[in-house]
């Protein structure tokens, strides 16, 4: 049976509480997005201290104080209506925008889901003025405040419950907020910042220079290994000068969180300005690691369009192409100062080299025996028959047959590849993809078995996290410990690992702890970290697999060949890399001109 159609309702005019509601649901989408546009406000009336206090992560008051050049008692009640702003009049002023903030949405969206006082005073007022929305009369009042404008915000979402219940964890909506506040303070190195939670002060940065303010920040690590950057091309209407910091690839971090970009001081999270980046780092850095930086692009604001996106984190270029290969080719230059630091060449040649003086031989062999393949049989067990006499290089019978189809372990090739002999040639393995893909297996079965061994640590494990991280623990504690993680909270800013997974007891449990965290940040609902399960999995089996650069005995090589050759999939990793190649007699007869 078929549902009726709904019955026709006539076109209207929404009334503009409704839309200002509408605005505020693509505005205001969380707390942190408030702190975002009132920090603009502030940073616009040129405020050189700015004071935010938040209560319970900001959902229950929000209050920002300035400095700055304050508002006019004329203009009090235009500031809380819709599409009023001081900064643009006309096509060419949003054409050209210079200013953080220029929609005249913002306070607009705000009281309209939420109690707004507004308490300013200018230069030349005897005192402040305030208008407020609480008793839903708008009307101007005389008040005590010094020179600049207070926003005080309360009961955000009070009238629009539902999206009140999509907010997270009162620590996460107050990391989120503190995140909001580091970036923008680190746009700002001359403007002095605090930051309060529930009546404690938690961040306090007084104006220096950018140097001193990321560092600050970002912390002394990146301090240590950042490259600094300054370029320009082009004239003053149509050039381009990107500037900052870009740290050293040894400093690349497990996750993009130290990835900071702006441009003409804005803070954005743009595709094409991050692939720049990365692309420069393409030959300097492998792998799943992120680079970290701090990058600021000044160009002619009539090149670039800040207004595509509601949030105003987002940009267009005029010229996408030409802001790419300008950023791309500043990076590599930058990056270009630590050339000639590594020991090995990333580009392929056809002829080969000696390895330098000094440096470690190609070939690692163990130091029982020429290649490993005359041991013991206390070794291999019934691997080898006791009478059978072999020189160093031959086989052993049973690696002639299909029952160990991966053959028996040669020797390590710089501690990254096993090499190893079967029937057919030569098999190179990538001990840490290869043992990645066993370990991610065993937890899979475990884990859907319902019997993961759990390490309780005698010593709990504690770090620093921010915020968001402690939130996330906080809410996560079912998932975590199904994955046989104990992460609690012991302060607003530090998490204790309390036990791990037996199998993953030899990972460096902070780092294993930060990745998980960090997957579940951007996993979010119960939902979804259930259908990603896999791939939360394949984060902690990285952690507990063996690490290239570790030397393995034969019997090592030996029982990881065994492993893979009893492990499903085993013939790739996680990230879908092959585990190991075969390389058959006809192969090595080729490079060497056998038979020719």
């Amino acid at each position: 049976m078929s549902t009726p159609p709904p019955s026709r309702r006539p076109i209207q005019a929404l009334p503009d509480q409704l839309i200002s509601q509408i605005a505020a649901g693509e505005v205001i989408e969380r707390p942190s997005a408030v702190v975002k546009e009132l920090l603009e406000n502030a940073l616009d009336a040129s405020a050189t201290h700015i004071a935010i206090r938040l209560e319970e992560g900001g959902v229950k008051r929000i209050a920002i104080i300035d400095n700055g050049s304050g508002i006019p008692k004329e203009d009090l009640a235009l500031a809380l209506q819709r599409h009023a702003t001081s900064k643009i009049a006309s096509l060419t002023d949003l054409e050209n925008v210079s200013t953080l903030g220029f929609r005249g949405e913002a306070l607009a969206s705000i009281a309209s889901v939420a109690h707004v006082t507004l308490t300013s005073r200018t230069a030349d007022a005897p005192h402040a003025w305030e208008i407020s929305n609480v008793t839903g009369k708008t009307q101007i009042v005389p008040a005590s405040g010094t020179i600049g404008t207070t926003v005080d915000v309360q009961d955000l979402y009070l009238n629009t419950p539902a999206r009140r219940k999509f907010l997270k964890s009162e620590q996460t909506e107050y990391g989120h907020c503190a995140e909001v506040v580091r970036r923008i303070a680190l746009a700002r190195p001359d403007v002095s910042f605090s930051l309060s939670h529930n009546g404690k002060t938690t961040m306090q940065w007084h104006a220096t220079e950018i140097a001193m303010r990321s560092e600050h920040i970002l912390g002394e690590d990146f301090a240590k290994a950042r490259l600094a950057l300054e370029h320009i091309a082009g004239d003053e209407t149509n050039g381009l000068r990107l500037y900052g910091y870009v740290g050293l690839p040894t400093a690349a971090r497990a996750r993009g969180d130290a990835q900071y970009f702006y441009v003409n001081g804005r803070f954005v999270r743009d595709k094409l300005l991050t692939h720049a980046v990365r692309a420069a780092y393409q030959d300097v850095l492998h792998g799943d690691r992120y680079p970290s930086y701090l990058l600021q692009l000044d160009l002619n604001p009539a090149l670039v369009d800040v207004n595509v996106h509601p949030s105003k984190i987002e940009v267009r270029f005029r010229d996408s192409r030409a802001v790419h290969q300008f950023i791309f080719h500043a990076v590599s230059r930058a990056l270009a100062q630590t050339a000639g630091t590594s020991s090995t060449s990333h580009t392929p040649s056809a002829t080969t080299t000696s390895p330098r003086s000094g440096t470690m031989p190609w070939i690692r062999t163990p130091q029982q025996a020429s290649f490993g393949v005359a041991q013991t049989t206390a070794d291999y067990g019934a691997i080898f028959s006791a009478n059978t006499a072999r020189t160093p290089l031959q086989p052993a019978a049973e690696a002639q047959t299909d029952e160990h189809p991966l053959g028996f372990a040669l020797a390590q090739l710089h501690d990254i590849y096993l090499l190893a002999q079967n029937a057919h040639g030569l098999v190179m393995v990538d001990m840490h993809a290869a043992h990645e893909r066993i370990v991610y297996e065993q937890m899979k079965q475990a884990i859907g078995e319902s019997r993961l061994p759990v390490q309780e640590l005698l010593i709990p494990v504690t770090f620093y996290a921010d915020a968001i991280d402690v939130g996330t623990a906080q809410e996560h504690q079912d998932t975590l410990r199904t994955l046989g993680l104990d992460i609690t909270a012991l302060s607003p800013d530090t998490l204790a690992i309390r036990a791990l997974p037996a199998m993953l007891r030899q990972a460096e449990a902070e780092s294993l702890a930060r990745d998980v965290l960090s997957e579940l940040r951007e996993i979010g609902s119960t939902q979804l970290i259930e259908e990603r399960r896999n791939a939360l999995l394949a984060t902690m089996a990285c952690h507990g697999s063996v690490r290239a650069g570790r030397t393995l005995t034969i019997a090592e090589m030996n029982a990881l060949l065994r492993q893979m050759e009893k492990t499903e999939r085993a013939d790739q990793c996680n990230h879908g890399r092959p585990t190991w190649v075969q390389i058959s007699m006809t192969d090595l007869d080729s490079l060497f001109m056998r038979g020719q």
